[in-house]
């Protein structure tokens, strides 16, 4: 008996590093499940507190866009009807989506919406340069919007458009189209309820009477 216990206790010492090699393998192999362990469970949280806290991961990234119409004249329809507008569909990349709807508005239709009828009386009535201010040495603006305001008196509901560039119109049907266009286009928004046009020298556009009107 005295034997055999020596035996085993030689035949386990003559190899400490083989059983200190087993234990460290083993150590190792803990360590590195831990580590992976830990990293999903990380990953995990981190992508549940990104939807939680609505932090968009790279793959899921979309930029912000509005849907508007722009409301263009259309024939035939504006034959017997000068104030005939039709919309169609565009997207705004901004917030400010009743600028948008105007800058649109001016650049007109589509090659296949003018085969369809539609036209924009805006288009090519503007000459000159812009009078309104630009950060950009590019010219300025075509026209300014101002929200809750009738000329230079506040009213809730009505928004003021001034152009930037003298118009040239040939006429009153032209002036109604014009008019139709930029108040269908500006009344979609729901706290647009009154819309005000003004020429780049301050008065009512396509007012012949000179008297104002649209400020009283």
């Amino acid at each position: 008996m005295a034997n055999q216990h020596n035996d085993v206790l030689v035949s386990s010492s003559r190899h400490p590093h083989f059983a200190k090699l087993v234990v460290a393998s083993s150590f190792i192999l803990f360590v590195f499940l831990l580590s992976a362990c830990g990293t999903n469970q990380v990953s995990t949280s981190l992508v549940s507190m990104g939807m939680r806290s609505g932090v968009q991961t790279t793959h899921d990234a979309t930029a912000q866009t509005y849907p508007i119409k722009v409301f263009f004249s259309k024939y035939p329809e504006v034959n017997t009807d000068l104030n005939a507008v039709a919309p169609v569909d565009r997207v705004s990349p901004t917030v400010g989506v009743g600028t948008f709807a105007i800058q649109l508005l001016i650049a007109g239709p589509t090659t296949t919406e003018r085969s369809a009828g539609y036209f924009s009386e805006l288009n090519s009535l503007f000459t000159g340069p812009s009078s309104c201010a630009n950060l950009y040495p590019v010219g300025g603006p075509d026209f300014t919007l101002t929200l809750n305001k009738k000329g230079n008196v506040t009213e809730a509901g009505t928004v003021t458009l001034r152009f930037c560039r003298p118009i040239s119109s040939p006429g009153i049907g032209t002036d109604a189209r014009v008019k139709a266009e930029i108040n269908a286009t500006l009344k979609q928004f729901a706290t647009i309820k009154k819309v005000v046009i003004l020429t780049v020298s301050g008065h009512c556009f396509g007012d012949e009477s000179g008297g104002d009107f649209c400020l009283r």
